[in-house]
């Protein structure tokens, strides 16, 4: 274990061709990893943001088989990195929904790790109106998983809302929260959430973005980032693709929580 790593959260402006998206994604982790990152976060719902919620049905996978998952997984192995997968729909029990799921991959291409979508995002002001409950079923277990550069919590894009999800992680050393967060809620609360989450936690803090106005018309927006514990935002990109790379120091992260022990003075 290395006490500095390079990470990086990939930004993405995702289209309705999951070919034309996968080839994105490879050309942005690719250069991630040229610039030095052993773990990479793609965003949510990378391979596919439909013209309509219901599009991405038909590209649902099979734990374990189909082009989407091939092609992180081929991501990972080649460039010998940590992959946190963004998400991807995978098929569910339940007709005409799909599961919102983050798949975790090591520098070998082997799942590590699997999140489905707990917090379903739905919101409505004026014409603008989102409800994932029509086409997602929610997950319902709390996940973690141990990496090279310690324990990572995984969370997407809603469940930023909801601290106490985080707390249920017990310790991590990082959290990621691959997103698609809507122009009016990342304009009004992206930010302050994640530095929020950064500080109570005292971890890294990594999310990878949608960015952009997609040909669907939706714009969502952006400004992937890297915190760090103290709640300092060390790396951003506001809009369009691109990656946010920085640095996961360890020494930081141990003396902030030795210096301000408060995850040691809950009392709850």
């Amino acid at each position: 274990m290395n006490p500095m790593d390079r990470i990086a959260a990939v930004q993405m402006v995702s289209t309705p061709d999951v070919s034309e998206n996968i080839a994105s994604a490879k050309r942005l982790v690719a250069q991630a990893a040229s610039e030095g990152a052993t773990l990479v976060s793609l965003p949510e719902y990378w391979p596919i943001f439909g013209m309509h919620e219901r599009d991405k049905l038909a590209h649902a996978e099979q734990p374990g088989t189909g082009p989407i998952q091939e092609a992180m997984a081929g991501m990972a192995r080649a460039h010998r990195i940590w992959l946190v997968g963004g998400t991807m729909p995978l098929a569910a029990d339940e007709p005409g929904k799909v599961r919102n799921t983050l798949m975790v991959y090591d520098p070998q291409g082997r799942v590590c790790g699997r999140y489905d979508k707990i917090h379903l995002f739905g919101f409505s002001r004026g014409e603008e109106s989102y409800d994932e409950s029509r086409t997602i079923v929610s997950g319902g277990e709390v996940q973690s998983v141990q990496t090279d550069l310690g324990r990572v919590g995984l969370s997407v894009c809603y469940d930023l809302r909801f601290p106490e999800l985080y707390r249920a992680m017990g310790l991590v050393d990082l959290i990621v929260v691959p997103s698609a967060f809507t122009y009016t809620t990342g304009q009004a609360h992206w930010e302050i959430l994640l530095r929020a989450r950064a500080i109570e936690n005292q971890c890294y803090v990594l999310a990878a973005a949608q960015g952009g106005r997609h040909r669907n018309g939706r714009r969502t927006w952006g400004h992937s980032m890297l915190i760090d514990p103290w709640g300092e935002v060390s790396a951003v990109l506001p809009e369009g693709e691109g990656i946010a790379i920085g640095e996961f120091d360890r020494c930081l992260l141990e003396t902030t929580r030795i210096n301000l022990p408060a995850l040691k003075h809950r009392v709850l």
